[in-house]
């Protein structure tokens, strides 16, 4: 019998790209085996979802990379971050392990139990952490060998309000926020971030969320590797909390069309 196919995927670019636009957050899925595990009703789930979900972010990276004229990589997970959360620290580094919110959730996004406080993560950083992890990873490695650098682009969103399991919610909410690292993001990446974006309303950077995913293989170790977190508000291009897509969201596609334009240069 085959494999099953993984729950994410990797959507080739151009063979000179060194872009990978990522979508952690964007999907809804929850696999029966992992909802069994979950506390909520299917009505409290389902609200979950509306907030947690960076909803039309896998749209807005499809629709930039059509835009854009050398066609960047995209890494798109197929599962809702209430599965694993693959881009959170899965030991003691992660600050959300404070609200029950590391790599295997136990709490929501207002702190109601989500998972029992008992429940062992191993079995699903096994199963669905470590195999992302790796293949992000292998993802990397390729656009180095291909062009000795990369640069990633996370692709999320937030809400308007801050959630209750936010740490830093009660700072600016920009229309964009630019989440940095300070030694993955060159001032040349985040200068070119700022003139992308200057059409949809603002940026801002590290507030409400700071910060940007690398994989662990290159972590802290690797300078070719840069990276920047793209949050972006939803009132700006959808109804909250879990509504349509809106006209905002061309706009954006512009302009994260005009980064991967930018830095692939």
């Amino acid at each position: 019998m085959p494999s099953a196919a993984p729950p994410f995927a990797l959507l080739p670019g151009a063979a000179g790209s060194p872009v990978v636009l990522h979508v952690p957050h964007g999907a809804r899925a929850v696999p029966a085996e992992v909802r069994a595990g979950i506390l909520l009703d299917d009505a409290a789930l389902e609200r979950e979802l509306d907030h947690l979900t960076d909803a039309h972010t896998a749209e807005l990276a499809e629709a930039a990379a059509a835009r854009s004229a050398v066609t960047p990589w995209r890494f798109v997970n197929g599962l809702s971050r209430l599965v694993v959360d693959p881009e959170r620290f899965p030991d003691e580094r992660e600050e959300m392990r404070a609200v029950g919110m590391g790599a295997v959730y136990t709490r929501t996004a207002h702190r109601e139990p989500l998972r029992a406080e008992d429940t062992d993560p191993e079995p699903l950083l096994a199963r669905w952490f470590r195999p992302y992890a790796a293949a992000m990873a292998e993802a990397v490695a390729d656009r180095l060998a291909a062009t000795e650098r990369a640069v990633i682009v996370d692709v999320h969103s937030y809400p308007s309000r801050a959630l209750p399991y936010e740490l830093h919610g009660t700072g600016p909410r920009p229309p964009v926020c630019l989440g940095t690292d300070a030694f993955h993001t060159p001032p040349a990446l985040l200068a070119a971030a700022r003139e992308a974006f200057a059409g949809c309303g603002g940026t801002g950077v590290d507030s409400p969320f700071g910060g940007t995913y690398v994989p662990l293989a290159f972590h802290r170790s690797d300078p070719r590797v840069s990276a920047l977190m793209v949050e972006i508000r939803r009132d700006t291009y959808m109804t909250e909390p879990g509504g349509p897509a809106g006209a905002g969201l061309e706009r954006l596609a512009a302009a994260l069309s005009a980064l991967v334009d930018a830095v692939s240069r």
